[in-house]
């Protein structure tokens, strides 16, 4: 499995409503230091709707100003949507939202 393989597959267990960090997604590959590869790999998802992608937000709870599919506000849109509260126009709200840690992906 690819590099780009695992974020994906760590990124599909982060449960609708929640959300994960870049590093988080990093941390469930094996190195937190891959949070910039995460973030690479999520801007070529291939499977948009499948690949729920605005799901990892910046480690302070900010969506990506840089959202592969539709910018910033189309990120806070599905979110949400999906009923992920904020605690301002571009920041979730991480203390109710964040997934506490994904499983380790080999």
């Amino acid at each position: 499995m690819t590099t780009f393989e695992k974020v994906y597959e760590a990124v599909r267990l982060i449960p609708r409503g929640s959300v994960a960090t870049y590093g988080q997604v990093a941390e469930a590959l094996g190195n937190r230091r891959l949070s910039r590869v995460v973030g690479y790999a999520l801007h070529v998802n291939p499977e948009p709707g499948v690949i729920p992608c605005h799901r990892v937000v910046r480690r302070d709870g900010a969506v990506s100003p840089a959202f592969a599919f539709g910018g910033a506000n189309r990120q806070v849109e599905l979110l949400r949507q999906e009923g992920v509260a904020f605690v301002d126009e571009t920041h979730v709200d991480m203390a109710h939202h964040r997934v506490r840690a994904l499983p380790l992906i080999v």
